[in-house]
């Protein structure tokens, strides 16, 4: 299964913890707030400003690997 901008960022960080990392670099710590439960990949980058497609890809490498 790859990891898709409508999944939860929280459930992401859970069954993928090796995501971590990649959220940091990409300047989101926001995986362990509240709001990590309710927002999706997209909207957590978005409110970030950061590039959803670049930040995707980055994330389904981590798993990859």
């Amino acid at each position: 299964m790859s990891i898709t901008k409508d999944m939860g960022i929280g459930e992401v960080v859970s069954q993928y913890p090796q995501t971590i990392p990649v959220f940091q670099a990409h300047g989101m710590g926001c995986f362990g707030c509240a709001a990590a439960r309710f927002e999706n990949v997209e909207q957590g980058a978005l409110a970030h400003g950061i590039d959803v497609a670049k930040l995707i890809q980055d994330l389904n490498d981590a798993v990859k690997q």
